[in-house]
């Protein structure tokens, strides 16, 4: 089966106004969210589908870099093709990054040639379900979080993150009214990245150390990012006060840096997204280590359905005990009132996923078992630049953000 064309489509959903979020000294201005998917079809009328980081770098790596390697060769062990990139453009690890987002399509593509799940080239599912956490909670108004909690747990949802940074008073009280209206059998997760992008407003040790302590009085299930997340000295510290379970990852660089995390114990959760931060590659070697230090996993996914689908096809390759959470935006629907629309992260879709009280049914079709509908492309074009902004009152700066989450900022704008 030989490789006929790599193909990456970048496609943007632009809101009709801006979206303003005040928070804690400074605001955040969202103008449009964006996506990637990546098309690579065999001689032989096989297609195999991928998501990717949605910047137009990513864009122009896969086609001036990635589609001139791969395009002409023989696909009949995706591993082996892989080895064979590192040794090569993948010595820079940025590009490395890249083609593993972009291996997903091989995977795709050789379990559709087999008739068999992608999970089966993955190390093999020994279940058929994922839990699913509903990520949402986009700064607002204490009790606007507690009435986000309690409709997505309506829905089955048995988990719910939110983004504090209404300040240390205000992000307790959220809390507070969120376990109020959710009751004790809904698991709460706090990621509090907005913390340390405050500036010279940023919360102090002390002051997320105190947090950290209120918090956990509540039961949260853990506490993501509260500081600079290549810190891991801070985190170690607050880890060995035993107040709440932490959680990090989603900014680590590379591999060196994960299992400095995971080795250190500085985090009861590491967190990593399949799309810009090592594929399943790095992912599959990271789940050894971190079973072996008795820590939990939890993918990062804050984009489309097609995310979601390609990280759950290797989450169900590993018990529960080990990768224990999928993290699944919740967009506003027309039912739903939530952080934001965005219809394109179901719609990249041909079929939506299948949800059953709150967790993922895997499919069992060959490959991912859904393919992209490729109608996106014309009906959501892309629309160049940043798709967010943070401005900070003091110092008086604005940053540009990217679609890759595993870059702290990207640049000023």
């Amino acid at each position: 089966m030989k490789i006929a064309k790599v193909q990456s489509f970048l496609l943007s959903y632009p809101f009709a106004t801006p979206i303003k979020l005040p928070f804690h000294g400074g605001e955040r201005t969202i103008l449009k969210r964006d996506a990637m998917f990546t098309r690579i079809e065999t001689s032989n009328g096989l297609a195999g589908y991928a998501p990717g980081a949605a910047s137009e770098k990513a864009h122009q790596t896969i086609q001036t870099v990635v589609a001139p390697f791969l395009e002409g060769r023989v696909l009949s062990d995706p591993d082996a093709l892989r080895v064979q990139f590192m040794q090569g453009p993948g010595r820079d690890g940025e590009i490395a990054k890249l083609y593993c987002a972009v291996e997903v399509a091989l995977y795709d593509l050789a379990a559709k040639a087999h008739g068999i799940p992608m999970s089966e080239l993955l190390g093999g599912r020994v279940r058929d379900r994922i839990r699913l956490y509903g990520s949402a909670g986009m700064y607002q108004p204490p009790a606007g979080y507690a009435e986000e909690a309690a409709a997505i747990a309506a829905l089955g949802y048995r988990g719910y993150k939110m983004r504090p940074a209404l300040g240390p008073d205000a992000d307790l009280e959220a809390v507070r009214l969120m376990r109020d209206a959710v009751g004790p059998d809904v698991d709460l997760m706090v990621d509090a990245h907005s913390w340390w992008r405050m500036g010279d407003n940023s919360y102090s040790y002390e002051t997320v150390e105190r947090l950290a302590g209120e918090m956990g009085r509540f039961g949260i299930a853990w506490l993501e990012e509260p500081m600079p997340p290549d810190d891991h000295e801070a985190y170690i510290r607050l880890k060995e006060k035993d107040l709440v379970p932490l959680a990090s990852g989603e900014h680590e660089p590379n591999e060196d840096r994960f299992l400095d995390l995971i080795g250190s114990e500085s985090v009861d959760y590491v967190q990593m997204d399949v799309c810009c931060q090592g594929g399943f590659a790095m992912a599959r070697r990271l789940f050894g280590a971190i079973a072996r230090h008795e820590q939990r996993f939890a993918f990062h996914s804050w984009g489309t359905a097609l995310e979601v689908l390609a990280a759950a096809h290797l989450g169900v390759c590993w018990p529960d005990t080990v990768v224990e959470w999928l993290e699944y935006p919740i967009y506003s629907t027309r039912t739903l009132r939530s952080m934001y629309e965005f219809p394109l992260a179901a719609e990249i879709l041909k079929e939506p996923l299948a949800i059953e009280d709150g967790n993922l049914i895997v499919p069992r079709g060959a490959g991912l078992g859904i393919d992209v509908d490729e109608s996106v492309v014309d009906r959501y074009p892309w629309i160049p630049g940043p798709w967010s902004y943070f401005r900070t009152d003091s110092p008086a700066e604005t940053w540009a953000v990217t679609s890759d989450h595993s870059v702290k900022w990207e640049g000023k704008g």
